[in-house]
């Protein structure tokens, strides 16, 4: 009996994005529709029990970055989905939109400029939008994460100061990194962020 209960619990110790990716992998999904996701949407209930939530964008963004091709109807199209790239871009760009906390996200954004200034100065107007859409999905990411209260007061605190980089960013990107310097020497932020060995 012990031992039952024990499995049980190993079961639903799985995170939803594990079942996902094990619902993809015994099925080998290679394409995934509205009927696909709806399927796992279940399948993580299943799991997890009744109230377990896994949105339909949440599923093709972890089957995306499976390399699962994710085909939903442009309403689906938000911050969490991640349509599919024609190369070269696709490689270019592939892993440059994450971040975790401040470090990263500030990581993130010099990349993002370097390959807009990069695309700017080819006269390539394809792929500097592809760089700001990016950016304003990191803004919305963000954003969406500040505001959620399943995440902690900390962490709400540091998406909202995130999405406010990157909006700064894609309103102003060539004064972007002088307006980041001084923002971080400021006495707000220090008292905010600025925690020991968290100094960024």
């Amino acid at each position: 009996m012990r031992d039952r209960r024990s499995a049980t619990r190993a079961i639903k110790t799985k995170s939803k994005k594990e079942i996902i990716l094990e619902y993809c992998a015994t099925r080998a999904l290679e394409r995934a529709g509205t009927q696909e996701i709806r399927a796992i949407q279940a399948e993580v209930r299943r799991q997890l029990g009744p109230e377990a939530k896994a949105s339909l964008s949440y599923i093709a963004s972890v089957l995306g970055e499976a390399g699962t091709r994710v085909d939903l109807p442009a309403r689906f199209d938000d911050r969490f989905v991640h349509r599919p790239m024609e190369e070269p871009y696709a490689s270019r760009l592939k892993g440059v939109l994450e971040f975790r906390d401040l470090e990263s996200a500030e990581a993130a954004l010099r990349k993002l400029d370097a390959l807009y200034r990069e695309y700017g100065e080819a006269a390539d107007r394809v792929g500097a939008e592809l760089v700001r859409a990016l950016a304003l999905k990191g803004k919305q990411r963000a954003a969406s994460l500040g505001a959620s209260p399943r995440v902690s007061p900390e962490k709400r605190g540091e998406k909202q100061e995130i999405a406010a980089w990157f909006r700064v960013w894609l309103e102003t990107p060539d004064l972007f990194f002088d307006w980041l310097a001084l923002r971080k020497q400021s006495e707000e932020f220090r008292r905010l962020f600025a925690k020991g060995d968290n100094q960024i």
